[in-house]
């Protein structure tokens, strides 16, 4: 299968409305219009769990989130490429955007080792030893035929000490620098490259990260190391003190993040562009988001229940099965379960994006805001017990 791709204005942005620091744009890429706010389901093996192309045309999502690490180490970046590219090998025709590997070296640090060369680590499959160098990844996600690709990054745990993150940061400027003059090609042929500032915890050490990166011609820039064991207040104090830095021209990432409030905390900060795994695994584990909060499907009060999951909900599993029926798949460990749930939970986080770019467009953001954290504030547990 082949797709048509329009390069001609691959990479440019436009702001088409903004209300206070939030914003409303257009990302134009090689596979389509992303309109943003937009949150980006995850597909790290080249599918999102549970879910078929199809059911992510139905959903309306515009971008899907591939894993260079994963993908290289199975099936492997030149066989996809010898398909004609994750698109090809994936049935997927719209945006596909990869990241660099980084914070899987981060989450497996126990099989890995940062010099200033790259990344040294040993799979987690077979044990064997390989090498991600930021032209590597570059090349990797080349093959992958990504529609944007990140920049290899040095991802910090929650706690580093300052003298850690500062080299961290220089180290991550230089690999992103390398990456850039490694990828004229790749940016001719309508791939877009994103930078990624770090910093861990210290405001003074992400000032340093998005000014040393700010003065470069990446297509983006996204902020990277968050959601690593910091609690909700830290994490949206970064945020808020971070995406200004980053230029206002172009499209700013929130990477890896996470509860609705966190990401309406990002768009109101000045953030653009969001992914996490948050809703398609808290549906295999039962637990639903809904217009009136989470819902734990597994518990027993929905087992008579006849109403439908949410009743603002339009997504195929809203209209069509009842909060019995759903409980009794979950209790049951059927497959259809982690379906029916994952296309309910991408509903509800590809709307909570489109519904906020509304609500900028129409000057509305701070009261839609206010409902969503009236619903998954301070006082949303997140709790998946019966």
């Amino acid at each position: 299968m082949e797709y048509t791709l329009d390069t001609a204005q691959a990479g440019r942005f436009e702001i088409c409305g903004r209300d206070g620091a939030a914003r409303a744009g257009r990302l134009y890429t090689a596979h389509g219009v992303i309109e943003t706010p937009v949150f980006m389901p995850v597909g790290t093996s080249g599918s999102v769990k549970a879910l078929a192309p199809d059911d992510l045309h139905n959903l309306k999502a515009a971008v899907i989130l591939g894993n260079t690490y994963h993908l290289h180490l199975r099936p492997g970046d030149d066989l996809i490429a010898r398909r004609g590219g994750l698109h090809c090998f994936s049935a997927w025709d719209k945006a596909i955007l990869t990241d660099s590997g980084g914070f899987q070296a981060f989450s497996l640090s126990a099989l890995s080792r940062i010099s200033e060369e790259g990344v040294t680590f040993r799979s987690h499959l077979d044990g064997s030893k390989h090498l991600f160098t930021p032209e590597k990844v570059m090349s990797i996600q080349a093959n992958l035929n990504s529609d944007i690709m990140m920049v290899l990054d040095v991802c910090l745990p929650y706690g580093t000490l300052r003298a850690a993150a500062c080299e961290s940061v220089g180290r991550t400027t230089r690999w992103a620098l390398r990456s850039l003059d490694f990828a004229p090609r790749e940016r001719r042929a309508g791939r877009l490259l994103f930078a990624i500032t770090q910093g861990a915890f210290f405001p003074e050490l992400r000032a340093a990260s998005a000014e040393q990166l700010a003065g470069y011609d990446f297509d983006g820039f996204a902020v990277g190391g968050l959601s690593v064991g910091e609690s909700r207040a830290e994490m949206h104090d970064l945020v808020n003190f971070t995406a200004p830095l980053l230029p206002a021209d172009k499209p700013r990432y929130l990477m890896g993040v996470g509860t609705p409030e966190d990401i309406v905390t990002g768009i109101a900060a000045g953030l653009d562009m969001f992914d996490c795994v948050l809703p398609t695994r808290n549906a295999r584990n039962g637990t639903l988001f809904t217009s009136g909060g989470r819902i734990n499907i597994k518990r027993r009060e929905f087992a008579e229940d006849d109403g439908p999951l949410d009743p603002e909900c339009s997504c195929y599993t809203c209209r069509t099965f009842s909060r019995a029926y759903l409980r009794h798949l979950f209790k049951a460990g059927e497959i259809l379960s982690f379906r029916l749930n994952s296309l309910h939970n991408l509903a509800y986080y590809l709307n909570l994006a489109r519904g906020a770019r509304e609500a900028v467009l129409d000057g509305r953001f701070a009261a839609f805001r206010a409902r969503i954290a009236e619903i998954y504030g301070e006082n949303d547990s997140g709790s998946e017990s019966e």
